[in-house]
């Protein structure tokens, strides 16, 4: 159940979140961090 509500979740942000691989992490803006560290824990939850 939990694995499967997170690989939603990660289908979701890939759709609706900007990407934000090809910046430099550290001239990311504190929202841009947000958003990046709540994908990274999305993806890492749907991958266990």
């Amino acid at each position: 159940m939990k694995k499967s509500f997170f690989r939603l979740l990660n289908v979701i942000n890939r759709k609706v979140l900007p990407k934000l691989s090809k910046k430099d992490p550290n001239r990311l803006t504190k929202i841009e961090k947000v958003i990046l560290a709540y994908r990274y824990f999305v993806l890492v939850n749907s991958l266990d």
